[in-house]
C-alpha cells in the first residue's frame, strides 16, 4: 500500500502542469470563441443552453478534461505495448469509415451514433503517433543510411493518409505530412526535407506564373523560373554535398585528392553548362532569333544529368548520382503539378489554389470565406470590439465562423492584442512540449512527443493562414478552439498521452 501511494504521488509530481494550465487557458479561450460566432443578437438563450453551440462545447470540453483525468490515471507503458493494436484499430475504422459515413459536402467521414458524429480521421492521428514512436524505439532502430527503415515509416504515415482521402477529406490527409518534422529530428537526411519545400516552390511558381511571357514573349516565366531554380539547386547541392570539406574526412590521401578533383570540374563544367548555356540561349533569343528558352533549358538539364551520372560511377562517389535523382525528380513533379492541379485535386480544391495564387477572382464563391474573415479581423482594430460585440460574426458574414474560419473571431472581438496572445499562448505550449520532449529517457517518448509538436504546429500554421488568405483553404481545425467534439477529443487525447509517458520518464528511480 505504501508502494503504491508513494508510486502516485511520483506520477503526480512528475506531471507537466505548464502544458495542463497552458491546455486549460486554450479551452476557455476557445470556448468564448464559438460563444461569439455562435450568439445572435438580442437572443435570450443562454450561452450554456445545449441547443447553442456554446453550450454544447461546454459538454465537449468537459468530456475531453475527463478523458484527459482518465488517460493520466493509466499505465505509461500500455500506450508502448499496445502501440500497433490501436493502430490497427484506427486503420479498419478508416477503412470503414467511408462505407458507414453519410456525405456531407461530399465528404464520407463523419460517422452517425445516435444524435452525435465522430470523424475517425481526428483519433487517427494519435494511433499513428503512437505506431511510429512504437516502431523507431525498436531495439537497434536507425533511420539516417537504412532506406528498409525509412521506407516502413513512410508506410506508416503514408497509409492512413490514402484512407482519409479515400473519405474525400483531403486537407485531413495533409496533416500527415507534418511527421516529416519529426522524422528530420530523428535523423532523416536535411535534403528530403529540402526536396519538399522544393516542390511546393516548384508547384507555385510554375503554376502561378505559366502563362506569363518572357524574353520576346517566347518563354514562359513560371516554365524558365523554375528550370533556373533546379539548375541553382542542383550547383548548390554539388557545393553543400560534394564539396572536399564533406567528402574527404577519413579517406585516404589519394581517394581525397581524386575526390577534390572530381569536385573541381564537376562544379566548373555544371555551372558553365546550366548557368552560362541558359544565359547564351536567352541573349540568342532576345536579340537574335527568338524561340522557347526552356527547351534549351530542359536540354541542358539533361546533360548535366548524364554528366553527374557519369561523374558518379567515375569517382565512385554516390552523391553525384542522388543530386542526378534529384534533378529528375524535380522535373518530373514540376512537369507532373499541371496534372495534380486538374486531374487529382477536386474542383473546389482546384478554386482555392487558383484564387490563392491570384490567378481567379472570386468573390462571391470560394474567395469569399477569406475575404469576409480578413474583414472581420481588421475591423477588430487593435483591442476588439469586446466579447459578444463582433459585427461580422454575430451577422454571420463568416461561413464556418464556429469551426475552421474560428481565428476570425479572435480577430474581431479581441483584437490583435488578442490574437498575438492566442499564437504567444500557442508558441509557449509548442516550445514546453520540444523541451519535455528532450526530457525523455526513452525514444518512445521523445519521437511521440515530436508528433504531437509537428502536428499542433501543422494545424497552427495552416488554419492561421488560410484566414489571413495565405494559405489554400483546405479544412482543418484551430487546436482547442474550433467548435466539435471529435477534434478536441483527438488533440485531447494526442496531448495528455504524451504527458502521460512523460509523468513516468523517472519510473527506475523510485
Amino acid at each position: 500500500m505504501q508502494q503504491d501511494s508513494t508510486r502516485k504521488k511520483s506520477i503526480i509530481g512528475s506531471i507537466d502542469w505548464l502544458t495542463i494550465l497552458l491546455y486549460l487557458i486554450l479551452l476557455a479561450m476557445g470556448w468564448m470563441s464559438i460563444c461569439g460566432a455562435s450568439y445572435d443578437y438580442g437572443s435570450s438563450v443562454s450561452l450554456l443552453d445545449l441547443s447553442t453551440r456554446s453550450g454544447m462545447q461546454v459538454v465537449w470540453i468537459g468530456t475531453a478534461v475527463l478523458l484527459g483525468a482518465i488517460i493520466l490515471l493509466l499505465d505509461d507503458r500500455m500506450f508502448d505495448t499496445f502501440a500497433y493494436i490501436i493502430y490497427a484499430a484506427l486503420m479498419v475504422l478508416l477503412l470503414v469509415t467511408p462505407f458507414l459515413a453519410r456525405d456531407i459536402k461530399g465528404s464520407h467521414s463523419w460517422i452517425k451514433i445516435g444524435s452525435f458524429s465522430l470523424q475517425s480521421a481526428e483519433f487517427a492521428k494519435f494511433a499513428t503517433s503512437l505506431a511510429i514512436a512504437k516502431f523507431m524505439s525498436s531495439y537497434g532502430f536507425q533511420l539516417q543510411g537504412s532506406l528498409k527503415n525509412f521506407a516502413i515509416c513512410f508506410l506508416i504515415i503514408a497509409l492512413p493518409m490514402g484512407l482519409i482521402v479515400m473519405q474525400r477529406e483531403t486537407g485531413s490527409a495533409l496533416v500527415y505530412t507534418s511527421f516529416f518534422l519529426m522524422l528530420y529530428r530523428e535523423g532523416m537526411p536535411g535534403s528530403i526535407l529540402f526536396a519538399g519545400v522544393s516542390a511546393v516552390i516548384y508547384f507555385v511558381v510554375g503554376i502561378r506564373f505559366a502563362e506569363d511571357m518572357v524574353i520576346g514573349d517566347t518563354t514562359s516565366l513560371g516554365v524558365f523560373a523554375v528550370e533556373t531554380l533546379i539548375m541553382v539547386f542542383v550547383i548548390g547541392m554539388i557545393v553543400v554535398y560534394c564539396s572536399p570539406s564533406a567528402l574527404t574526412s577519413n579517406r585516404p590521401s589519394g581517394e581525397a585528392r581524386n575526390a577534390g578533383q572530381a569536385y573541381r570540374s564537376t562544379l566548373l563544367i555544371t555551372t558553365l553548362l546550366c548557368l552560362g548555356g541558359m544565359m547564351i540561349a536567352a541573349l540568342v533569343s532576345k536579340y537574335i532569333y527568338p524561340f522557347d528558352v526552356t527547351m534549351v533549358q530542359g536540354a541542358l538539364l539533361g546533360i548535366a544529368i548524364v554528366y553527374l551520372v557519369y561523374t558518379a560511377i567515375a569517382s565512385h562517389i554516390i552523391r553525384y548520382f542522388y543530386i542526378a535523382l534529384f534533378a529528375i525528380g524535380s522535373l518530373g513533379f514540376f512537369f507532373s503539378a499541371h496534372t495534380i492541379l486538374y486531374k487529382v485535386l477536386e474542383p473546389h480544391q482546384q478554386k482555392r489554389v487558383l484564387v490563392l495564387l491570384g490567378l481567379q477572382d472570386d468573390p462571391k464563391g470560394t474567395g469569399y470565406n477569406v475575404i469576409q474573415a480578413q474583414i472581420a479581423i481588421g475591423s477588430g482594430g487593435l483591442e476588439g470590439k469586446g466579447f459578444l460585440n463582433g459585427t461580422q460574426t454575430k451577422l454571420k458574414y463568416v461561413p464556418e465562423q464556429a469551426t475552421d474560419f474560428i481565428f476570425c473571431t479572435v480577430g474581431e472581438e479581441q483584437g490583435f492584442i488578442g490574437s498575438t496572445a492566442v499564437l504567444v499562448l500557442f508558441l509557449i505550449m509548442l516550445l514546453r512540449i520540444i523541451h519535455v520532449a528532450e526530457r525523455q529517457p526513452y525514444a518512445f517518448g521523445r519521437v511521440y512527443g515530436y508528433c504531437v509538436f509537428s502536428i499542433l504546429l501543422f494545424h497552427l500554421l495552416i488554419n492561421v493562414g488560410m484566414v489571413l488568405g495565405l494559405m489554400p483553404v483546405i479544412g482543418i481545425p484551430l487546436p482547442f478552439f474550433s467548435y466539435g467534439g471529435s477534434s478536441l477529443w483527438g488533440f485531447t487525447l494526442l496531448l495528455f498521452i504524451f504527458l502521460r509517458i512523460d509523468a513516468g520518464r523517472n519510473r527506475l528511480q523510485h
